[in-house]
Order: C-alpha cells, then structure tokens, then sequence
C-alpha cells in the first residue's frame, strides 16, 4: 500500500468514528452558520482535528488545506493535503445518514492519493494515481453508459451561488429530456465516488471547493472516468464546476449543457 494512502485510511476511519458517535447523539451537536446556506459544527472541527493530527504525526512537513481551518502551510510547499473532514454538513445536522470524509494528496499539483470514507455503510474509497480505484478492496470500474439514454445523472443545487439558478435549472430541464431521473444526495465527495462504482452513470454541480472533490476526481479517473470543466477543459480547479462520468457520458452531457450555460459558467 502506497505510504501516504494508508495514512490517509487511518485519518479517515478516525473522523469517521467522530462523526458515527456524534450522529447517535444529538444533543451534543452544536451548529453554527458560516456563510449563506453554510454550516459548521462541532463535530466537523473534531473530525478534522483528528485528521490534522493523525497526518502531522506521520507527515509534519507536509502542507494542509482544509475545509475549516483554511491552508496549514508546512515546509513542503509541494505536498498538500486536501481535506473535507465532514462532506454533507447539512445531511448531518438533520440526521440523514448520507456524508462523508474526503482527504486528497497532492504532489506538485496532481492528486496521488484519495480516499472518501462514508462512516454510516463503513464504505472506503481509495484511490492511487495509476493504481485504479477500489471500494473496500475491490477494484472500481464506472458505468459503460453509451449514451444519456437510460442513465441516472446527480447534482447538487448551487445552492451558496443562488445566482447561477436559472442556468442551473435550464441545464436540469434539458437534460432531463435526455436522462432516466436525477439524484441530489448532499455530498458531493460521494456523489464521485458513486460514479466511480457505476452506482450512478454522471455528475455536474457548479461552484465547488478544491475540498469538495480533491479525492473523488482521482477515483473516477481512476475507475476509467473523466471530469472537466462545463467547457470540456480542465479548468475546474479554478472555478469548481465539474463534469464527471465515462467519456461518452461526459460528452452527452457537455452537448447537452452547453447552449443552456451562462457566460459565468462557460469559463
């Protein structure tokens, strides 16, 4: 096992455990809200203490970015871990069982290693540059969709970016002539690693955070898939609007979606 994958397995299981004790009790959840339709608790910021911990002890050089607590710099500029202890904050706060740890490194720019850990199923993703993806030790391949006929497509609603709304549901509009029916579960670090497992054929959601799907790109690569851009280039790490799923289910979608985008959303 590479190295780095199996301290980022320890990481993850270890806020996971976190977030599966929190979410039998409660009470003892405190939320707060960080931004518009934004919110943080306690137990986020537990989960990636732990995760901060679990890397420095092995790693102490290594940079760290995180959701929560922003860039870590560490003396290794090139190596960076990319951490969202808790995808699906909300899901969490109304006790819907559907959320995430997502950790990601990156080395020089390009993601080696990913793990997304769903701590509810005991369901780990992993994933090694140019060593395929798996699900709990067994290997990955996405849908063999030939086309969007048939297939189930997630999303998530922009919802921090209200004013991406009118082209957001345009898109879904039109691909909803195209596709079977739409999923919308809340984390969108799952909703990658599902369309590695073939568990949904197709994904695009506007405006995420590096955080947010670090780790879930390399696995759908990973498993035979592509993520772009809305424009069919690679610039999602910049603006946060993916496209992820087999080629050609990929490129369905970006036929599909490109007279609906907005000029914000065609950079």
């Amino acid at each position: 096992m590479h190295p780095m994958l199996n301290i980022a397995v320890r990481a993850a299981r270890k806020a996971g455990n976190v977030i599966a004790k929190n979410y039998e009790t409660p009470d003892a959840v405190e939320a707060s809200q960080k931004g518009s339709n934004d919110f943080v608790t306690n137990v986020d910021r537990e989960a990636e203490r732990q995760i901060i911990e679990v890397i420095r002890k092995s790693y102490p050089k290594h940079t760290i970015i995180s959701e929560e607590s922003g860039e870590l710099a560490g003396e290794e500029a090139d190596i960076q871990w990319v951490i969202d202890p808790l995808d699906g904050t909300t899901n969490f706060i109304k006790r819907l069982p559907h959320f995430s740890v997502s950790i990601a490194v990156r080395i020089k720019g390009r993601t080696e290693v990913a793990v997304v850990y769903d701590p509810m199923r005991n369901e780990l993703f992993s994933a090694v540059r140019g060593q395929g993806a798996q699900l709990n030790g067994y290997r990955l391949r996405g849908g063999t969709a030939r086309d969007l006929d048939g297939t189930i497509i997630a999303t998530g609603f922009p919802f921090k970016m209200k004013q991406h709304s009118p082209a957001f549901i345009a898109i879904v509009a039109k691909l909803f002539t195209q596709c079977a029916d739409f999923r919308r579960t809340g984390s969108a670090a799952l909703d990658l690693a599902y369309v590695a497992a073939g568990r949904v054929d197709g994904y695009f959601e506007i405006g995420l955070k590096p955080w947010d799907f670090a780790a879930g790109e390399l696995l759908v690569r990973e498993a035979g898939g592509l993520v772009t851009d809305f424009t069919g280039n690679h610039n999602y790490l910049t603006t946060g609007n993916l496209v992820a799923g087999n080629p050609r289910v990929v490129k369905s979608l970006l036929a599909a979606m490109r007279d609906e985008l907005s000029e914000a959303l065609k950079r």
